[in-house]
């Protein structure tokens, strides 16, 4: 029977789909290091306490991406390129979501009100990564290869959801709510379009590499779709709301010391 467990497990054994796997991880989190670590530069006076918070979720990204880099390199392999149609980060930039590179790559400060269109971003995408690596971690967080570093990212991605929320409920506070509420609606609506878009052309890259039956290609085409239909219908809320989370201040204390992860 198709399970989560058994298609990835086919991914991880194949050195090939495990290469373009790991590729895409360590681009898309390069990427989103220095995306935040640019943001950090820029935060505008008003926010400048969220500057540190914002430089470790880069330091986060950037640590990520070495880790999957790490992974194809114990096993001999190494990068390569990211097809476009599977670049994450770079496509969500592209649907208008989030801060344009063309804008970072500036030296103007930022406004709060790109502080919110930041924070809204990463709320709705930390969101996926998170729900993403608690997925591997039911069915990954022991397997010998790549256990270590799935509960590394899994804890991290966590710390960066709860500092989304705390950050957006301090700035709906201080009167930026309804702002904040139309930019998660957006992003929310733009991640999942890009999502399904996204995983449609890395599945069927990975079916041709593993050479799936016609009826494995369908099926997981299906449960793609299927899984649209039902964010689009209703799951995108799960990414709108804010609540206060268990882990305050998760990207003020002192990072923990730095760990291989492989």
């Amino acid at each position: 029977m198709l399970s989560v467990r058994g298609l990835f497990t086919s991914i991880v054994d194949n050195d090939d789909s495990y290469r373009l796997f790991c590729s895409i991880a360590a681009s898309g989190e390069a990427q989103g290091g220095w995306e935040n670590g640019r943001i950090a530069a820029l935060v505008p006076p008003a926010q400048r306490a969220l500057a540190p918070k914002i430089a470790r979720h880069g330091a986060d990204e950037d640590k990520h991406g070495r880790i999957f880099t790490a992974l194809l390199r114990k096993r001999g392999l190494e990068p390569e390129p990211v097809p476009a149609d599977t670049d994450y980060t770079m496509l969500l930039e592209r649907a208008g979501i989030g801060l344009a590179h063309t804008r970072l790559r500036q030296d103007q400060p930022l406004t709060e009100q790109d502080i919110v269109t930041y924070l809204a971003h990463s709320r709705v995408t930390e969101q996926r990564a998170s729900e993403q690596m608690a997925l591997l971690m039911r069915h990954f967080a022991e397997h010998p290869e790549i256990g270590r570093a799935v509960r590394a990212i899994s804890h991290d991605e966590d710390n960066h959801l709860a500092y989304c929320h705390e950050e957006l409920l301090r700035l709906a506070a201080a009167g930026h709510g309804r702002a904040i509420h139309r930019a998660l609606r957006e992003c929310a609506h733009a991640e999942i379009r890009v999502h399904r878009d996204v995983s449609l052309a890395v599945m069927a890259r990975m079916g041709r590499i593993l050479r799936w039956p016609a009826a494995t290609a369908a099926l997981v085409r299906l449960g793609i779709h299927l899984t649209y239909l039902y964010e689009r219908a209703y799951g995108w809320r799960r990414m709108t709301t804010l609540a206060m989370p268990e882990r305050r201040d998760a990207l003020g204390t002192p990072a923990p010391a730095p760990q291989t992860a492989v």
